[in-house]
Order: C-alpha cells, then sequence, then structure tokens
C-alpha cells in the first residue's frame, strides 16, 4: 500500500483540471484495502476513484481520503458456476471484452462505458440499451470496520444513473458477481467494434472530458436541448461545450480550472431552463471546496 498526502487530482481525473486531495491511498488489493479502512476514522471522508472519467474535484481540493481502485483491485475471472466475478478497479470495456470471449452476450454495452466497474455500479451505468444492475447477480461490499459483506440486488434502491443502499450506508463496492446469457463470441466482438467506432466517431475522445455531463431528461436527450439553447462551443476559461457532442465538456488546452469547468456547467444549466423549461441534472460528481 502506498499513501500520499496532498495528491493533485489533476492527474487522476479524465478532466486533466482539479485540486489536491489530502490524503491517497493506493492499496495493493481488497484484503489490503480492508486493512486500511479499519485505520479511518468513522467520520472521515471517503472518495473511491477509479479512472477519474466521471469525477471533478474543485480547486480548492478535497479535505478527506481517496483510495484508488484501479490497478489494484483488478481480479477477473469466470466462475465454476458460469458467473463472472469482476473487482472494482476493472475498467468496465475489459468486462466487456471478457464476456464476449466466453461466449456470452448482453455485456456488449460495457465498452461504451470509460470507467471502472466500481463506478459502474455506484451510478447504475448504461449505453445503447444495457445497464449494469440488469446483470448483477451480488456484489461484494466493504463498511469502515474493514467488513466484507455480499448483498444482492433487493438490498439496493437502483433507478436510472443512481443506486443507494435501502438500509445501510457508509459501504463501498469492492466487487460483482455477473451473469450474462449465452451468446456467440464472434457477434459479441462485432457489437464491441460497432459501439467502439461509433463512440469514436460521436464524442470528442482525443481531448480531455468526463464523458456525458447531464443525465438525459424523461423523453429527451441533454445534448440536443443544449444544441438547441446554441450553447455548442461556448467557453469559459477554457473549458469548452464540445463542437462534437453537446452534452460533452472539453478541456482542450488542459489548462481550465475545475471552478471553469462547474461555470459553464452551471451556465448550461441556467440557459436550457430559461429557454426549455428543464432542469438538467449533472451525471458527473464534483467534490470539494471552491477557492
Amino acid at each position: 500500500m502506498e499513501i500520499r498526502a496532498d495528491e493533485p487530482m489533476a492527474r487522476h481525473v479524465t478532466w486533466r483540471a482539479g485540486g489536491k486531495v489530502a490524503k491517497a491511498c493506493f492499496p495493493a488489493g481488497i484484503e489490503d484495502l480492508a486493512a486500511f479502512m479499519r485505520t479511518l476514522r468513522l467520520d472521515e471522508p471517503l472518495l473511491m476513484v477509479g479512472l477519474g472519467s466521471n469525477l471533478l474535484i474543485r480547486d480548492g481540493g478535497f479535505d478527506g481520503t481517496a483510495v484508488f481502485t484501479h490497478g489494484a483491485l483488478n481480479r477477473l475471472r469466470l466462475e465454476a458456476d458460469g458467473a463472472i466475478y469482476a473487482e472494482a478497479g476493472v475498467a468496465s470495456p475489459k468486462v466487456a471484452r471478457f464476456a464476449a470471449n466466453r461466449d456470452f452476450s448482453g455485456a456488449e454495452f460495457l465498452a461504451g462505458i470509460p470507467g471502472t466497474l466500481g463506478g459502474a455500479l455506484a451510478m447504475n451505468a448504461g449505453c445503447h440499451g444495457g445497464e449494469i444492475w440488469s446483470f448483477v447477480e451480488r456484489v461484494l461490499m466493504l463498511n469502515r470496520a474493514g467488513d466484507l459483506i455480499e448483498r444482492t440486488p433487493q438490498d439496493f434502491a437502483i433507478g436510472y444513473r443512481h443506486v443507494g443502499l435501502k438500509a445501510s450506508s457508509g459501504e463501498i463496492f469492492v466487487a460483482a458477481w455477473l451473469r450474462f446469457p449465452p451468446g456467440d463470441a464472434a457477434t459479441a466482438r462485432t457489437r464491441i467494434r460497432e459501439l467502439l467506432e461509433q463512440r469514436i466517431a460521436t464524442q470528442p475522445l482525443s481531448l480531455p472530458n468526463a464523458g456525458s455531463v447531464f443525465r438525459n431528461p424523461p423523453g429527451d436527450h441533454a445534448a440536443r436541448l443544449i444544441e438547441a439553447a446554441g450553447l455548442k462551443g461556448m467557453e469559459i476559461d477554457g473549458a469548452r461545450v464540445s463542437e462534437k457532442h453537446s452534452n460533452f465538456i472539453v478541456n482542450p488546452a488542459g489548462k481550465a480550472s475545475a471552478g471553469a469547468i462547474e461555470s459553464l456547467i452551471g451556465r448550461i444549466q441556467a440557459e436550457v431552463r430559461e429557454k426549455f423549461g428543464v432542469e438538467l441534472v449533472r451525471e458527473v460528481r464534483i467534490l470539494g471546496a471552491r477557492t
């Protein structure tokens, strides 16, 4: 395990912007993380970070501990009963390829989700008609006392881009058992390739971004509303609404502050609210103190 103080989060989030975390923990695995959890105060602010693809830490920093799971919680295997066991730090596209290569279908949509499985579980990530919790058989949680707890989907309130424990709190996702229906490896690999080609063609992947900034409102698309409001290409201090996909904010020169990005988010919300009466809800997590 490695512990660092005052770790710059711009190194760890895909927007390449933001402040520092007071303490950063890089565990060697689940057991190592469980031991670390036992050393924390029960009221210690805790942030789980995978690939940082849906996260922004304000410029004033996060006065707590960030745990980095990618490259640490990385076990991925096929169980004897046909379930796929994946730890929270495994990248979602890797799960998609793993399932496809073992003749399962239904996991292909995970290739279009840029984060880790832990983040996907925490927000019920989905795209192209699929959502991760449709395939969750059970999950492995870790609480502040360092105890590992297995839970089933019935223990959670699961909705659109939201998941919460019904009768507990302070637990984090460390692994899941996923079950996908049988399929054909060649067909699944073709579908993954098509989804990736579509993603490259429609999203600004060559520039620092955090994926979709807003949830889609019921019966509509955030990108359509943002573009209809005339906001495509709008820029605030280096943060810009992507010309390629209006629901993406990019940091082209890598010089935008977290404050600039958050200001642009607020401006988009205000313009769409004023023009269409629709309240866009952020999909991106923003934490920490303003400067």
